[in-house]
């Protein structure tokens, strides 16, 4: 078994949805594959925060009547307001995850978990959460791989409709890694790649001109944390498991000046 047959199994393996010849292909394939065994340790941690999560969380009443009436009329109102997202990144969850992202889509608020600091968070959140868990998985990192911003940056040119600065921080402790192009809000937008030890930082940018700025916000959900903001027309946004301590000082080096 190639790991790219592993990695496109993963979410049925971890729901015990597999035929037992093919479940005992994956066991075999994780014993000694120590890049696929970490993405399957990421992925059961991630569908039991879920399942905790959803345990916890009590819908209210007028949550659960717009999900049974999404569920039972799927063609209707509700899946017309479902987002489009492109295929190319397309990743087996399983049905764990799947069921989140259900209850999500018809609440316009509910994501992977609900944390005491942040109880709602928004569909872009969502989208970006989901991306940086997405680009754990071993060949989704990164697009472009270099630790030059000279080459980094203008990889960028033709692929998304701005340039996003890419500073050089690895005398920080903050290397540079690359950068990939990712669909975010309906949008394809710039991600550049930045690591902090093992701790990977994602920076997500993509511009909204005619929207006010909006100060930096750090939330948290499952364990990674979020920072935000909106300046001059801008959106940053940084997804990570590193300290918020580290990571803020992080964003206060990349995110525009006023």
């Amino acid at each position: 078994m190639t790991c790219a047959d592993c990695l496109e199994s993963l979410g049925s393996f971890v729901d015990g949805e597999l035929p037992a010849d093919e479940t005992a292909l994956i066991e075999e394939h994780l014993r000694t594959c120590d890049d696929c065994a970490r993405a399957h340790r990421r992925l059961v941690d991630t569908s039991s925060q879920v399942k905790a999560a959803l345990m916890r969380y009590q819908a209210p009443d007028v949550l659960k009547a717009r999900i049974r009436a999404s569920l039972a009329d799927p063609a209707g109102e509700f899946a017309a307001q479902r987002p489009r997202v492109p295929l190319y990144r397309n990743i087996s969850w399983g049905r764990t995850i799947a069921a989140a992202a259900i209850v999500a889509v018809a609440s316009s608020a509910l994501t992977l978990a609900i944390t005491d600091r942040r109880p709602h968070e928004s569909p872009v959140e969502q989208q970006v959460l989901a991306s940086h868990i997405r680009s754990l998985i071993p060949g989704h990192l990164t697009d472009v791989a270099s630790n030059d911003q000279h080459n980094v940056k203008p990889w960028f040119n033709g692929r998304v409709n701005m340039s996003p600065d890419v500073p050089r921080l690895d005398s920080l402790g903050y290397p540079l890694v690359g950068g990939r192009v990712d669909y975010i809000d309906g949008r394809n937008v710039a991600v550049v790649v930045y690591t902090r030890r093992q701790h990977v930082i994602n920076v997500f940018w993509w511009p909204e001109p005619s929207a006010a700025d909006l100060a930096p916000a750090t939330s948290s959900v499952n364990g990674y944390h979020v920072i935000r903001a909106r300046r001059n027309g801008v959106n940053v946004w940084l997804v990570s498991d590193l300290n918020t301590q580290e990571l803020e000082n992080f964003a206060r080096m990349v995110m525009p000046a006023r």
